[in-house]
């Protein structure tokens, strides 16, 4: 074959090479992946893999927060609304001191129940997005608690919500109602973490419907192109963001000791306890207690410092059998029930039932039920002119955080004329 030929087939060739079409990235969609609960972040072409990498067992690590860290699995976003979010939380530093302040009794916890069910360790920051890991926080929908479950969910998932105790606060059973309600979301959009968290914070019916409707209309479906309420479009962002921060230490996340400090202790029956001041941080660990020192109504636990086990097993253990002090004896009356009883003493019937331990709801004249002594005062305060939480809290000696429990409040501006429930502690 002539050199000449050859020579001109040779050029050929790299001109063809050279035609070939280059992807826009601008065109190019922000990922968004099934993303399971063992799912791995790609390593960057660039990333150096060494031929012998040191394993970090995440559970012996100091910090909490570097156990999350070092589970992370969403895959890192560069979507504007995530950036955004991360340049909001760089723009306050201090930011995270009150959330690490908040969460130091509770975190080690959730980790442990996001681990123990194989999820995926960014769900243990739902509730730094959900209420800034406030147990007492309200939201105007009536949610409740660090992960701000609405009743509707909270009954379904089988958490108590009474005049006395409401579970939404109780940070063992929100958070096993929570995670279960997540579980069912993931599975629900067929492994779909992203749609699962929106339809947490929005609803599982108003993401199905925005999904749905990208289809018919031939557009993406990931999350980022849904058309969904802006709370919702900031929701899972701020989820990223929080993650993206601790990937790359972009902020200091004041460490939280990553071992147990709490303990969950059996509780089989209600007590209205008489030494306050031993048991200052009960009504901290056990905010699900709205009339607090009077655990009734509850779940069959106790949240307990670890510290202080031993101390509460004694106390429970001195207890007197009822009756005792804390309780008292009344005598049924000719006409009486227990819807009339009930209601004279501010219980319920199953309440009654519980404390009595009755199997029906018939009653005698004659025989004496047990009731207990509440020990607090239930009144009602007219809010006036001038008045804000503070003041009124300072007033009658209480904390704002119950004044917003005993009435469902989730701001702190108040109307003139609204009646506020009070409960003033026994003199």
């Amino acid at each position: 074959m002539p050199v000449n030929y050859l020579f001109i087939l040779f050029v050929a060739l790299i001109l063809t090479g050279c035609a070939k079409t280059v992807p826009d990235a601008s065109h190019t969609t922000e990922p968004e992946l099934n993303h399971t609960a063992h799912a791995k972040v790609n390593k960057t072409p660039n990333e150096a893999i060494p031929s012998k990498a040191t394993v970090i067992d995440p559970t012996k690590v100091d910090d909490v927060w570097q156990r999350i860290a070092l589970q992370l699995s969403f895959a890192p976003s560069q979507h504007p609304s995530v950036q955004k979010r991360v340049a909001w939380y760089l723009q306050h530093p201090n930011y995270m001191d009150e959330i690490s302040k908040r969460a130091g009794p509770f975190l080690h916890y959730i980790v442990d129940e996001v681990e123990r069910r194989g999820l995926p360790i960014e769900l243990a920051l739902m509730p730094l997005i959900e209420s800034d890991f406030d147990t007492s926080a309200y939201s105007h929908k009536h949610a409740s608690g660090l992960w701000q479950l609405t009743p509707l969910i909270a009954k379904h998932y089988g958490i108590k919500i009474g005049p006395w105790y409401d579970g939404r606060q109780d940070v063992i059973d929100a958070t096993n109602a929570a995670l279960d309600f997540l579980s069912y979301l993931h599975k629900r959009f067929d492994g779909n973490w992203y749609h699962a968290i929106a339809a947490y914070n929005t609803g599982e019916g108003r993401v199905a419907r925005a999904i749905n409707n990208n289809i018919k209309h031939g557009k993406s479906s990931d999350f980022f192109h849904l058309k969904l309420p802006k709370q919702t479009r900031h929701y899972v962002p701020k989820l990223l963001a929080a993650a993206t921060l601790l990937r790359q230490k972009k902020m200091k996340f004041p460490p939280i000791k990553n071992q147990a400090v709490i303990d969950i202790l059996p509780l089989e029956n209600g007590v209205i306890l008489n030494d306050l001041l031993t048991w200052q941080s009960l009504e901290k660990l056990n905010p699900g207690y709205t009339r607090f020192p009077a655990l009734l109504d509850g779940p069959t636990h106790i949240v307990i410092e670890k510290k202080h086990t031993s101390q509460w097993h004694n106390y429970i253990a001195q207890q007197p059998k009822m009756p005792s002090n804390q309780w008292q004896q009344y005598t049924i009356q000719p006409g009486d029930s227990l819807s009339v009883i009930a209601q004279r003493h501010s219980l319920t019937v199953a309440q009654l039932t519980t404390f009595n331990q009755l199997k029906s709801t018939r009653i005698r004249a004659g025989k004496t039920l047990l009731l207990p002594i509440l020990a607090d005062k239930k009144i009602d305060y007219s809010v006036k002119s001038g008045d804000s939480l503070w003041r009124i809290a300072r007033t009658f000696n209480v904390t704002v955080s119950k004044l917003k429990q005993w009435n469902n409040l989730s701001k702190e501006t108040l109307q003139i004329g609204k009646q506020l429930t009070v409960f003033l502690a026994p003199l």
